[in-house]
């Protein structure tokens, strides 16, 4: 009497390179010379650049803040001895209504004048510069800035 021995049940499936077959558990030590299956994964251009943007944008989510820190905390620092632009370093602008006299000049007509102290800088021909504040030195670019936390 000859007696059948059915082979184990194969599962076929696109991910796996090699049908895997099922074994019987008493079976569970395989030997070395046995092949694993090998699995395919197929990723598509477009799947490996969003993963390549979004690890990307995370970094530089990141590291871009992280840098700033860094660069403010190293000027911090360092002193400023730069002189403002606007002023040379004076601390003060020209008045530009009276430009720098203190009184303006008014034309009334029928040839007459008045002469007025300067409504804008009192009289003084000058303004404190907008700039340094009055302090003469070049401000660094964020300290220019205000920050305000709206919470």
């Amino acid at each position: 009497m000859r007696v059948s021995v059915s082979s184990p049940p194969r599962l076929h499936s696109p991910f796996v390179h090699s049908p895997v077959s099922f074994t019987p558990s008493s079976s569970r030590l395989r030997s070395p010379a046995t092949s694993y299956p090998r699995i395919k994964a197929e990723v598509d251009t477009n799947t490996v650049v969003a993963i390549s943007v979004g690890v990307a944008s995370v970094a530089l989510g990141i590291g871009i803040p992280v840098f700033y820190e860094t660069q403010i905390d190293n000027a911090a620092k360092r002193e400023n001895t730069q002189p403002c632009f606007p002023c040379n370093g004076t601390g003060a602008q020209k008045c530009r209504l009276c430009v720098g006299s203190g009184n303006v000049t008014v034309e009334l007509g029928g040839g007459e004048k008045e002469v007025s102290n300067c409504i804008n800088c009192d009289g003084a021909g000058s303004l404190t510069c907008t700039t340094c504040q009055g302090s003469g030195l070049q401000p660094r670019y964020l300290d220019r800035r205000e920050f305000k936390d709206d919470d």
